[in-house]
């Protein structure tokens, strides 16, 4: 059974990148020895692993990256911070 992982980087200038990948250990070692000038975390170095998840199933590795990048940063933060009793309330719509 592989395992695939799904996990959050912060970055020197606080944002958040959100990705998958099938060796954790090795894919941070790359983000931290960037080559390609073009990827997100290039010039946003040190970067730091604030969150990541297994997964047995590639699909729903894939399904809940796209899910958390689309997510507001307080509920991103609320993740990280394992408060899971945030996140109903933070996926609710603010109107106005």
């Amino acid at each position: 059974m592989k395992l695939s992982y799904v996990y959050i980087l912060k970055c020197s200038d606080n944002s958040y990148y959100i990705g998958i990948t099938s060796n954790l250990e090795q894919r941070i070692v790359e983000h931290r020895l960037v080559r390609y000038v073009e990827s997100y975390t290039y010039s946003r170095r040190p970067i730091e692993l604030v969150f990541y998840s297994e997964f047995t199933d590639i699909n729903l590795a894939i399904q809940t990256e796209k899910q958390i990048k689309k997510w507001s940063r307080a509920k991103k933060e609320a993740l990280i911070s394992n408060e899971f009793e945030k996140l109903q309330n933070l996926a609710k719509k603010k109107f106005k």
